[in-house]
């Protein structure tokens, strides 16, 4: 796909969104925990929309004949793991943060099937809004797609040097190449007894919710980690967490905040055609699907 063509006039595939009773639904395996629908649904019924919006589970090998399935009434696709690169794949028109990162987690369907990363965004403002746009050091745990796009955002903040820190060396030294061919100065490390964290403003962690480190890493990870976002929400707190709130008194941000900011740039999208253009009274969609959230989280 790298030979794909940017996504330009992105209004183009704007429609009447309220005469299309469409259907979406968010992709990924696992996908039970999904607070997607929940986020979703909330918006769409302020916007005066009759769409439907459900998850499915799908894995990797099934991901291309699942697509080519989809009938007429399907408007779009959120992608979460381990379908990021697959959909970047089939992906035929790609906007730059897509395309930057290699990494797709919102599929337009129609004439033409439109792929989109708006992790890089909904990161981003998550940052911004707990307050974190300032940090210039930070540290990435974990090597798949979302670091990709993780350090993406940490480079539009100001982020200057980062350590990224993988279960596997050959990960590192490929995440430390994309690193410095975006502009961030980077260093590898291994995620195991040996490492000796240095301080950071930030740590960005990208590995999953089942993820258990070796307690002397997590707690060396955490007295010098600075605020601790996480991308993972499920089970929540991680143990990661745990460790984080125990040894120190900064910040930690869930992984749900991303999940929020990412979500309105697909809803965007899904209207519009654009992950740029604010829907209406974009505000109050927010409040109602950060409600929606609060609601679901109490299941």
């Amino acid at each position: 796909m790298q030979g794909a063509p940017r996504l330009r006039v992105l209004t183009a595939v704007a429609i009447d969104a309220a005469a299309e009773p469409f259907r979406l639904a968010v992709w990924g395996d696992p996908i039970g925990h999904s607070r997607s629908p929940a986020l979703h649904r909330a918006a769409y019924r302020v916007l005066g929309l009759d769409w439907e919006y459900d998850r499915r589970q799908v894995d990797a090998a099934e991901f291309d004949d699942a697509v080519a399935g989809l009938d007429p009434t399907w408007r779009g696709l959120s992608l979460t793991m381990p379908l990021k690169e697959r959909a970047f794949d089939r992906a035929e028109i790609l906007d730059d943060d897509a395309r930057l990162t290699g990494a797709v987690n919102t599929l337009l369907l129609g004439a033409q099937t439109r792929g989109f990363n708006t992790d890089v965004g909904g990161l981003a403002s998550a940052l911004l809004e707990a307050g974190l746009g300032s940090s210039r050091r930070a540290r990435i745990l974990g090597g798949g797609a979302t670091a990709r796009s993780a350090l993406v955002s940490l480079l539009r903040l100001g982020v200057a040097d980062v350590e990224i820190v993988t279960r596997r060396a050959a990960q590192a030294d490929h995440l430390v190449g994309f690193a410095e061919r975006i502009g961030l100065r980077a260093t590898p490390a291994i995620l195991d007894g040996a490492l000796r964290p240095a301080p950071v403003d930030l740590t960005v962690s990208t590995l999953p919710g089942t993820v258990a480190l070796a307690d002397a890493v997590a707690v060396a990870l955490a007295r010098q980690g600075g605020a601790l976002f996480s991308a993972a929400y499920a089970p929540w707190p991680t143990a990661l967490v745990q460790t984080w709130t125990a040894q120190s008194d900064a910040p930690v941000i869930s992984g749900l905040e991303m999940l929020l900011h990412q979500a309105v740039r697909q809803i965007r999208i899904f209207r519009d055609g654009s992950p740029d253009r604010e829907l209406p009274d974009e505000p109050g969609i927010l409040a109602v699907m950060r409600t929606a959230l609060a609601e679901r989280m109490g299941d």
